[in-house]
């Protein structure tokens, strides 16, 4: 039996939070309430009564919503990690707006609620589905997730990118934001939270049963598929109405049901009850925080960006008190008798892509929109522009699938990749600070790239290090470094800084700006770390083996694992300079490079180069083709594709051959 006192962590929690937003907003009010005493207020009254209080009040109604919709999450998929955020609930409602905003407007007039509610439900049906063939673990819905919540945002970032002059003013709100004119927004949340916390009530005890086990829980009467799909649309809703409203704040509700758990909430009914109070506290904590820091600018500043600031480094304090127990399987053995000689997939990639090499140089578009061979009296000029952003898209394509190799070969962890682990997100860091702070040239760039990158890297080393790279603490803290990098870019952007453009379009992984020097400097930097690493190929055969074998044959554990760390880390600022962060080709290479049978990391890493590089290259070709005279960036032509890829993969693996995961 719990003791009342379990109620005591949360609620101290609770009032700490309440309390420091409260004087937070006091010393934002004060000023409007000295005014509002003198006879011509009325200026100051109306954007106090309808814009200052409004907010506060939205935020303490969405905060209290967003974690109430992670905790219902949490506790029906048995899933400490899940939220609207990290179930890419959130980008799926966001994508539908943009969507919906730039094809179909008026919808938009008729239901911005049922458009978010939509794109919700969709992004959840994804991820659960995926998550119900593997028993809910929290890996595989983390990680589905993941992709699909970069997915929705490569195709918005896309949308946004072609069509800027219509969604640019999306921008703000897309990141969160509470600025309020009237009490409308608040109010259509209240009665809205209200009514699912109703339909809550009624699923509070088959809620609780759960922790008794699916076997116990189903003989008492529960019946799990309907329990499930009722709980899940709540929570769906819940982060609709919130998207649909305010637009994407993450990190509320993941963050709130983990400070109630961790102080003292055990039992489901605590855990729903105290999450909403928490979650409204904190968001509320948050917002008064911004607006008191940022002064005139806060209404321009994006809250869901800030939360994400504030929550990162939170999450990343909490994820050593998370008890975490796996059994790791082994996934299924390729089947030997379709494995072909080691050099065989090397020879056909090769093939492969010197055909598509011949062909991304030579065909095009015409000035008609017809397909034309490069020839003629122009072909020159053509083939000047056209060969240096294909051997850029080349070098950094082979760079990102070394880099991978490297990664999921060192943490056992085959979802390892510079773009799933943040190392990309990191390395855009480093060129956000390199654009606003010293407007270096490429070598500049490339130096703080190199140091974010690598600075995401030992923050992860750190953190998983206890649990020997366990793939839930390696991912959970890559997915709370991104967040916290995206935000702090989106912050920047945000600011009307002209160089915000350059940074979006470089983020987007554009090659079309890319000159012969720039190439050619891509092309050495990735001939001379590829090299490196394929140098490296022992210890990447042996260190997988685990300590006491490498120990055994002589390889320095500490000093080896630190500088393949620092290799992936520099291939992937080198290659992030050129396509962006979010090119999946990290994480697509060494997986194809596997399922053509390269198993020794030789091998392995030439075929992932090969597969990376050409990959990098069609989506360069398809990006320059597909909507001439339009042009889709490289990188987020790879995202769009390497999603639904890496989801049909995930597809495709048999339960068995996952990881059986348990966090608490």
């Amino acid at each position: 039996m719990v003791s009342r006192r379990d109620n005591i962590g949360p609620a101290i929690v609770f009032l700490l939070l309440m309390c420091g937003g409260g004087v937070a907003s006091w010393f934002l009010a004060a000023p409007a309430l000295s005014e509002m005493a003198r006879p011509d207020y009325d200026v100051t009254r109306m954007v106090f009564t309808y814009s200052t209080l409004p907010r506060l009040a939205t935020a303490l109604i969405a905060g209290a919503a967003l974690a109430l919709s992670g905790a219902l999450f949490q506790q029906v998929l048995r899933n400490p990690l899940a939220d609207p955020t990290t179930l890419g609930v959130s980008a799926g409602a966001n994508l539908a707006l943009v969507v919906t905003s730039l094809f179909i407007p008026e919808l938009l007039g008729a239901g911005r609620d049922l458009v978010a509610l939509i794109g919700s439900a969709t992004a959840a049906a994804i991820v659960v589905s995926l998550g119900a063939r593997r028993g809910f673990s929290p890996y595989s819905l983390v990680l589905s997730g993941l992709v699909l919540s970069l997915w929705c945002g490569g195709l918005a970032a896309i949308l946004t990118y072609l069509n800027q002059r219509y969604l640019s003013s999306l921008f703000i709100w897309g990141a969160g934001s509470l600025a309020q004119q009237s009490w409308v927004i608040p109010l259509s949340l209240l009665w809205k939270l209200a009514v699912i916390a109703i339909g809550c009530a009624f699923v509070m005890r088959p809620l609780s049963l759960l922790d008794l086990g699916e076997s116990s829980s189903t003989a008492l009467g529960v019946r799990l598929v309907r329990l499930r799909f009722v709980v899940v649309a709540l929570a769906v809703a819940l982060a609709a109405f919130v998207t649909s409203a305010v637009g994407v704040i993450g990190f509320i509700g993941l963050v709130a049901p983990t400070i109630a758990r961790l102080s003292g909430a055990r039992r489901p009914t605590q855990l729903i009850l105290w999450s909403p109070l928490i979650g409204a506290g904190l968001l509320f904590f948050a917002d008064s925080i911004l607006q008191l820091v940022a002064g005139g600018l806060g209404d321009f500043l994006p809250t869901g960006a800030v939360t994400a600031i504030f929550g990162s480094p939170l999450l990343l304090a909490l994820l050593p008190r998370l008890k975490i127990r796996h059994r790791l399987q082994q996934s299924p053995a390729f089947n030997r008798s379709r494995r072909w000689d080691g050099s065989a997939p090397v020879i056909i990639a090769a093939a492969g892509l010197l055909v598509l090499l011949m062909v991304s140089v030579f065909l095009g578009r015409d000035v008609n929109g017809g397909w034309a061979l490069a020839s003629g009296e122009f072909s020159v000029d053509v083939l000047a522009i056209r060969i240096p952003r294909i051997l850029a898209a080349l070098a950094s394509g082979a760079m990102l699938a070394v880099a991978g190799s490297i990664l999921q070969r060192l943490t056992g962890n085959e979802m390892a990749s510079p773009e799933v682990l943040g190392i990309s997100a990191g390395a855009t860091f480093g060129v956000a600070i390199a654009l606003f702070a010293v407007a270096p040239g490429f070598s500049g760039q490339f130096a703080f790239a190199v140091a974010g990158a690598i600075s995401v890297l030992f923050v992860i080393f750190v953190s998983s290090r206890r649990s020997a790279f366990a793939p839930e603490r390696v991912l959970l803290a890559g997915i709370a470094l991104s967040a916290m990098v995206d935000a702090v870019v989106g912050v920047l952007s945000s600011t009307g800084d002209p160089r915000a453009v350059l940074l979006m379009r470089w983020m987007s992984g554009s090659t079309y700006l890319i000159d012969g020097s720039t190439a050619a400097m891509e092309v050495a930097l990735g001939a001379v770390l590829i090299a490196v690493s394929l140098a490296a190929r022992r210890w990447l055969d042996i260190l997988p083996l685990g300590p006491s074998p490498s120990a055994a044959v002589g390889i320095p554990l500490a000093k080896s694992r630190f500088a393949l760390f620092g290799l992936a880390g520099l291939l992937t600022a080198a290659a992030t300079l050129t396509v962006g962060p979010l090119s999946f080709i990290g994480l697509m290479g060494p997986h194809l490079a596997r399922e053509a049978g390269l198993a020794r990391a030789l091998p392995q890493m030439v075929g992932a180069a090969l597969i990376g590089g050409g990959l990098m290259v069609a989506a360069d070709f398809v990006g320059r083709t597909i909507v001439s005279p339009y042009q889709i960036p490289a990188g987020l032509v790879s995202a769009l594709i390497g999603a639904p890829f890496l989801m049909l993969m995930m597809r495709k693996w048999p339960a068995a051959g996952l990881s059986d995961t348990r966090l608490s």
